[in-house]
């Protein structure tokens, strides 16, 4: 009999490297990035109906459920291969929401997981891959098993890397959360030399998923990466850079002060992960307590040298 019920650890992802390179005609930016996986992960479990289709999660999520990532990528994944009927599908949040940590999309990846691995029929992994990048750039990530690795185009074009040691990783969330695509508005304009316009001023085309840039937007220059300038954490630590960090930083004080804490705290890495809010510290030991802006709060985590399994019943 094929098991009807599936649960996976959606695991948190922070960006070592973020470079936002040429938008396309699509309106979609090419990215190049370096992604690792983090231990703090939401508990997903994907349960196969007869016909129902529901999402439920343990906090309050921003829209209706049927517009839910987790929802979505079982939804794509029922209409590309005609399975399953239907699918119930709970959360359990652990991720904190809107802070660049790849949250929504990594329950995506998650519920992905879990239907491949209860289909009756195998699903290539090409195919899974395929369905995750309608999704949005972080998805096929955080559908595969890799604890690090390098991903360029719009996230769906990847190389897995050897893992890295683990090190310990302190999480600074700010009061605020930062639209993606006012992060992208403010680059562009940074890019261009004009002003950006005010965070909240998202344009049709930003709602539909298509980040307004300059087409004067510079990529980043020519460079050439080794295999051994991604293998220890000193040589990821002389890459590490995030074009976003410093338009947002400018917007948002917080920001910088919260990277500042982190360096006097000892940290190797420091850095805004995805568009923010959230700002990271890589550290070879767990810090002491860090100073942090009002209102903020601090989590502790580790990076993975593996990514948990699907279980299965």
């Amino acid at each position: 009999m094929t098991a009807r019920v599936a649960r996976v650890t959606a695991h948190a992802k922070v960006n070592l490297i973020l470079r936002v390179l040429a938008r396309e005609a699509s309106g979609f930016h090419t990215l190049e990035t370096l992604f690792a996986r983090l231990a703090l992960g939401d508990l997903v479990t994907v349960r196969i109906t007869d016909a129902d289709r529901s999402v439920n999660c343990d906090v309050a999520v921003p829209g209706a459920p049927e517009h839910n990532l987790a929802y979505r990528a079982a939804q794509a994944f029922a209409d590309s291969t005609g399975w399953p009927g239907g699918f119930a599908i709970e959360i359990e949040k652990r991720i904190p929401i809107g802070g660049g940590l790849g949250g929504g999309s990594a329950d995506a990846g998650a519920v992905l997981r879990a239907l491949s691995a209860l289909s009756p029929e195998p699903v290539r992994e090409a195919q899974l891959l395929e369905i995750a990048a309608t999704l949005g750039s972080d998805v096929p990530y955080l559908t595969t098993a890799a604890p690090l690795a390098l991903a360029w185009s719009r996230g769906e074009r990847m190389l897995a890397l050897p893992p890295l040691p683990e090190r310990e990783v302190a999480l600074i969330l700010p009061a605020f959360t930062v639209s993606t695509a006012a992060a992208y508005s403010w680059l562009a304009a940074s890019r261009a030399g004009g002003n950006a316009p005010p965070a909240g001023d998202v344009r049709a085309e930003e709602r539909t998923g298509a980040h307004p840039a300059s087409r004067r937007s510079s990529p980043a220059s020519p460079q050439l990466l080794s295999l051994a300038d991604l293998a220890t954490w000193r040589s990821v630590a002389s890459l590490a850079t995030n074009d976003f960090e410093p338009v947002v930083s400018a917007r948002h004080p917080d920001i910088a002060t919260s990277l500042s804490s982190l360096r006097a705290a000892g940290a190797t890495i420091t850095l805004m992960s995805g568009s923010g809010s959230t700002v990271f510290g890589v550290f070879v030991a767990h810090p002491d307590a860090l100073p942090i802006p009002a209102g903020a709060r601090v989590l502790h985590t580790r990076t993975l040298t593996s990514v948990s399994p699907v279980e299965i019943g």
